[in-house]
């Protein structure tokens, strides 16, 4: 049954009856008919849930979960087929280096919970590309209904919380459940260059004060996620096409 379904993609995802009340724009007693499976979806009820778990409309329809696997591997090669993503030993690295740099940095920032952290990534990865013309990190993210979601996160957070490296600690923001990660170590700058740091400063000091929406909608405004299907990964070539409210590049001085 939908409904079933429904409430166990909420508990899995540590979400709220009210929470999804709100977002599908209807009172917590309504949205509970849904879950009781006495009130059917609309087609758009059904898009934005399926958004929010992540998932695409068909599967969420079927009742099923599309797996992303990830594998960290110290092979030095990166093989990316559908959303399998083997992540070698180098961007692993940086990665795991960046990561506790900006939660050293902002994560004791009551606004800073999992879902903020995907979006400071996201620029992160994105604007140094756009800057650079080369990976930082170089992570995979899809478009999902909360904007850029990165493919590697969850098993990287997962790894790091195994070898001690962070903490995940569950809280509230306003009146929503919040997961965060605290760093239990300094980052490792040797991994980092002078020119790596100096840019996620940069994107921190823009966007590290942004609650979990005000950066969702930023993001949403983007070329990389505006220009990408639901569920599928974002282009890094798109940043080129941004316009200047998200270009980070001078491009007059390339001329």
């Amino acid at each position: 049954m939908l409904g079933k379904f429904i409430q166990r993609q909420r508990t899995k995802r540590n979400m709220t009856q009210a929470y999804l009340a709100s977002e599908l724009g209807m009172s917590r007693p309504t949205y509970m008919h849904i879950e009781r499976g006495e009130r059917e979806l609309t087609i758009i009820e059904a898009r934005t849930l399926a958004g929010i778990f992540d998932i695409s409309l068909e599967d969420f329809l079927a009742g099923r979960v599309p797996k992303h696997t990830v594998t960290l591997t110290k092979q030095s090669a990166r093989r990316t087929g559908g959303l399998h993503i083997r992540v070698e030993k180098k961007n692993l690295d940086a990665f795991k280096q960046v990561l506790l740099y900006v939660l050293n940095k902002v994560g004791g920032k009551p606004n800073v919970g999992e879902t903020v952290l995907h979006k400071l990534l996201y620029f992160i990865d994105f604007d140094y590309y756009e800057k650079f013309e080369e990976n930082l990190m170089g992570a995979t993210y899809i478009k999902n209904h909360h904007g850029p979601t990165s493919v590697e996160l969850s098993s990287i957070l997962q790894d790091m919380q195994k070898h001690g490296e962070i903490e995940a600690v569950n809280s509230q923001y306003f009146k929503y459940d919040q997961k965060k990660y605290l760093p239990l170590k300094r980052p490792n700058l040797d991994v980092l260059s002078a020119r790596d740091v100096e840019h996620i400063d940069g994107v921190l000091a823009r966007l590290a004060d942004k609650n979990a929406k005000e950066i969702e909608r930023y993001s949403h405004e983007d070329i990389p996620w505006k220009s990408a299907q639901d569920g599928t990964p974002l282009s890094y070539e798109s940043v080129f096409y941004r316009d200047e409210r998200y270009s980070v590049r001078n491009y007059d001085d390339d001329l």
